[in-house]
């Protein structure tokens, strides 16, 4: 149970701490702010993978796993790009975020 309240600790920060807005709004191709960039803002795809490295990072520290550091990123990179093509709605992303780390707890 601690392990999960860590993982979910983790994930908190990552996603309401340390996700500014610029890369909240600009992880999602469709974000308003590319009509207006230039060039050389950073492409959608770099803010998600960014953002994603982050959870994953956390999910590595917390467990001492790299598999599931890698996983993590992967699957929540996944899951926040179908949010961002509005194929799912924000609290099926988070339950989904809540699905994996309980199976990390699980398979730990």
């Amino acid at each position: 149970m601690a392990l999960f309240f860590e993982l979910l600790v983790g994930h908190v920060l990552a996603d309401y701490v340390f996700q500014r807005q610029v890369m909240a709004t600009s992880k999602s191709r469709h974000a308003e702010i590319f009509k207006t960039a230039g060039p050389r803002f950073p492409p959608w795809y770099y803010w998600l993978a960014s953002h994603a490295l982050v959870h994953g990072g956390a999910v590595y520290l917390i467990t001492g796993s790299l598999m599931f550091g890698l996983i993590e990123t992967v699957l929540h990179g996944l899951i926040d790009h179908a949010k961002c093509e509005h194929k799912i709605g924000v609290h099926t992303d988070q339950g989904l975020h809540i699905l994996c780390k309980l199976a990390y707890v699980y398979f730990i």
